[in-house]
């Protein structure tokens, strides 16, 4: 049987790479709850050393490393024995515990809690209903997290530092000139708004979360050196005016509500700001044929599981609403990998 676009045998190489995925997710998201990337950025090590280190069993202890190796995440000398393995560029960049660079800690929460959660995929399917925590009786996912101050720094770092590359490509390529201030609305640990200010001297930003995120937000200004040109403000954007700004941006806030609350949201941007004031919203957008941005695709699968209403929407799912709102246009402006930022104009 030949396929139509390129006349080649069919294959199912790819049925099988995607179907049996789970296998080298695993692999990876285990070796970086284990901290295994961040112990060798201090120095390589053998195969008995880092048994030793993680507490491993002698079965399957250089299956394990050696995956790694054949998947581009780590690096060796050696074999077996005589190994001597270290991290991949990529990997001492960005999974090193120690290095501001670090984004391991949305892989910690894929690999304590959302991993799990997917095998209900099915489920949530055919009942439209969270599979996380909420399913048997627990607090939903941001109520769990902001009653407590350990797990609450921990994910808001987690996410500030997922999305950093996505905050300097916007901080750096988005044109400021006609615009003086920024408010972001839930800013978390104020990263969107540190990086806006440290590559836009002009701009005076303000970071806009639950009181209980202050505290790090002002600790991350204070590393900045930024106390004098980032505000941080407190309040609940469902129930507070939002601060007046000439831009206004919200970064993965709108994926995680339904379209009522999005609109909300929106209509509450409008009122904010000036007219010709800019309102931004970054997220995974998917691609208007709903074909192409898989990983935007999955993201509103995973609100799906996380969430009771959330979901992730295409850049004319957003015209749509703006335009409703009173913005008069919108444009797409690419970010890093999946991610795009979607900017109405009033």
């Amino acid at each position: 049987m030949k396929t139509t676009t390129q006349n080649q045998p069919a294959n199912p190489s790819k049925i099988m790479q995607i179907g049996m995925g789970f296998w080298a997710s695993k692999t990876l998201l285990t070796a970086v709850n284990m901290n295994l990337f961040t112990h060798l950025a201090e120095k390589p090590l053998s195969g008995k050393e880092i048994q030793s280190k993680l507490g491993l069993h002698t079965r399957s202890l250089y299956d394990f490393l050696d995956t790694l190796v054949a998947l581009g995440f780590l690096k060796r000398t050696g074999i077996k024995e005589t190994a001597l393995y270290s991290n991949a560029d990529d990997t001492n960049i960005f999974l090193d515990k120690n290095k501001p660079s670090y984004i391991g800690g949305i892989l910690e929460m894929s690999n304590n809690r959302l991993f799990s959660f997917w095998n209900n995929l099915e489920e949530g399917l055919k009942t439209g209903l969270p599979q996380c925590e909420t399913k048997n009786g627990g607090k939903p996912i941001f109520e769990a997290i902001y009653a407590d101050p350990k797990k609450l720094k921990e994910f808001v770092h987690a996410m500030g530092g997922v999305q950093m590359g996505n905050f300097i490509a916007f901080a750096k390529g988005f044109d400021f000139s006609n615009y003086k201030t920024l408010c972001d609305i839930g800013g978390a640990g104020g990263n969107l708004s540190a990086q806006v200010a440290m590559n836009n001297q002009h701009m005076h930003c303000t970071t806009f979360d639950l009181p209980p995120v202050a505290p790090i937000a002002k600790e991350n200004m204070a590393i900045f050196n930024l106390n004098d040109r980032v505000s941080v403000v407190s309040g609940d954007f469902f129930t507070d005016d939002f601060p007046k700004a000439d831009v206004i941006t919200m970064g993965n806030v709108l994926h995680d509500w339904g379209k009522d609350d999005k609109k909300t949201l929106i209509n509450k941007a409008y009122q904010a700001l000036p007219n010709g004031g800019a309102l931004v919203i970054i997220e995974n957008i998917i691609d208007d044929t709903r074909s192409e941005n898989a990983f935007g695709l999955m993201m509103s699968l995973n609100m799906m599981i996380e969430t009771p209403e959330g979901y992730d929407f295409t850049a004319s799912d957003f015209d749509e609403l703006a335009k409703e709102a009173g913005f008069k246009s919108t444009t797409v402006m690419p970010l890093t990998g999946p991610t795009s930022a979607v900017i109405a104009i009033k």
